[in-house]
């Protein structure tokens, strides 16, 4: 690197400027158009300019060269890896929309907020650990930290291979914790109270079918018969119910909060322009005027669920995760329990008439259509509190699955083949029971010890 001239033919060189400050110019590769991408740095010494010049040069060489222009903020830059990176994932079946919805509700209420200003590559990792540091003092538990710290972590990564920056500074803070509740299975003899509890009631074999075979909630609603063979004793868990988030259609929505309003804003808050002529009662919560000239002005408050354009939203049916998806042999006891599921559900068709909405489904609402996995997790509280169990979520039956084939013996790589986890760490968990072979073990060192 030469001193105290320019140097065009492509060298880093620095000089004193006119102006009394030193500047120097750093060859870091050629723009998209062909012309040399030149970077320039100022400063008050020659010492200090070329510390700058030799820090470009570092980053040159090892491949690391960021794009030509002004870097992103770090909300401009989550702006486009949320609705471009990630809309597109979710258009592929590569991510879920509700994970989607999760990483816009986190970067609105936490990343935005405390990082959205800083330059992407002027992000250092003490940012993130204030924003830790103000998430923990403000009650949110570890998981919900290690959320947030996997969502900057990703789009961090995604920025550096497309050249935004040149590291991605979350690798360099130290991972909240995971935060990992304490698994609660029920036990074998809440198991069969809940299985008393369910024989008589419609679609009373959801849960049987549940318990046995580990299923989540949205892939126990979302079965289907073409996916059931009861000659071959298996089922295929391809598909799965889920419920996501309506999106505005008018394409400029006002983001409703509560200093906007005297009161905290109901959710089906509609302030719509309405024509000249229309009724008074016209404007009533949850009413939007069939009259009305701009379908969603500027004024709609920002719930989508009350955008007359929402688009998006409600039940529908998703792939699961590629390792979600799989084949689980039927216990022979359920095979009759699901013959006499197929019996009711033929005679609930035929009273329903023209009023069915044909889904396939095997557990469904009296005319065909899906259940509402809200209408499902009451359900599941009024089983337990007929069955005389301690109260447990929906979930915990897929825990409590998970956990009663450790206990049986059987090996967690064949546990998480049944459950559909994809890592060998999430199946572990069941590990803290005392399994037949522990047993045995123990019963053994007993005998050596003691004879």
């Amino acid at each position: 690197m030469a001193s105290g001239s320019r140097k065009p033919n492509g060298r880093s060189s620095v000089y004193l400027g006119k102006d009394g400050k030193w500047h120097g110019w750093v060859t870091m590769g050629v723009k998209d158009n062909g012309a040399p991408d030149r970077r320039h740095r100022v400063g008050s010494s020659e010492a200090e300019v070329t510390r700058k010049i030799r820090e470009l040069e570092k980053l040159r060489d090892a491949g690391k060269t960021s794009k030509p222009g002004r870097k992103p903020t770090v909300e401009q830059w989550m702006s486009t890896y949320l609705d471009t990176i990630c809309a597109r994932l979710v258009s592929t079946g590569k991510m879920a929309p509700r994970t989607l919805d999760d990483y816009r509700s986190k970067n609105k209420n936490w990343i935005v907020p405390h990082l959205g200003r800083h330059r992407l590559d002027r992000l250092t990792p003490e940012h993130l650990d204030r924003l830790y540091v103000a998430m923990a003092e403000q009650g949110k538990a570890e998981s919900h930290i290690l959320k947030v710290h996997r969502i900057i972590s990703r789009a961090l990564e995604i920025a550096m291979r497309r050249d935004q920056v040149g590291r991605n500074v979350a690798k360099l803070v130290e991972p909240p914790g995971s935060g990992d509740v304490e698994i609660e299975p029920l036990s074998r003899t809440d198991v069969r109270k809940i299985l008393d509890a369910v024989t008589d009631r419609r679609n009373g074999t959801r849960w049987v079918v549940g318990l046995a075979l580990g299923l989540r909630q949205g892939e126990a609603l979302g079965l289907r018969w073409k996916y059931v063979d009861l000659d071959a004793h298996e089922v295929k868990i391809w598909w799965q119910i889920q419920r996501t988030k309506w999106q505005h259609g008018c394409g400029d929505p006002q983001v409703c909060t509560r200093d906007k309003h005297r009161a905290p804003c109901p959710k089906d808050c509609a302030k719509h322009q309405h024509r000249e002529g229309c009724a008074k009662d016209c404007g009533k919560r949850g009413h939007v005027c069939p009259e009305v000239e701009n379908p969603c002005p500027k004024n709609c408050t920002g719930h989508a669920s009350t955008c007359p354009r929402r688009q998006g939203g409600g039940l529908g049916f998703r792939r699961p995760k590629s390792n979600s998806k799989r084949v689980i042999p039927l216990p022979d006891e359920l095979v009759p329990l699901l013959k006499g599921q197929q019996e009711a559900q033929d005679a609930e068709r035929e009273a329903a008439g023209e009023s069915w909405e044909e889904n396939d489904l095997v557990y469904s609402r009296p005319d065909g259509r899906p259940i509402d996995p809200r209408h499902d997790w009451e359900e599941w509280k009024e089983i337990l509190k007929e069955a005389g169990v301690r109260d447990a979520r929906v979930h915990d039956g897929r825990h409590t699955a998970g956990t009663l084939l450790i206990d049986m013996g059987v090996h967690v790589r064949t546990v998480m083949e049944v459950l559909g986890h994809s890592d060998i760490r999430v199946t572990q968990r069941y590990t803290h029971v005392a399994t037949p072979m522990a047993r045995d073990a123990v019963r053994r060192m007993g005998r050596a010890l003691w004879d």
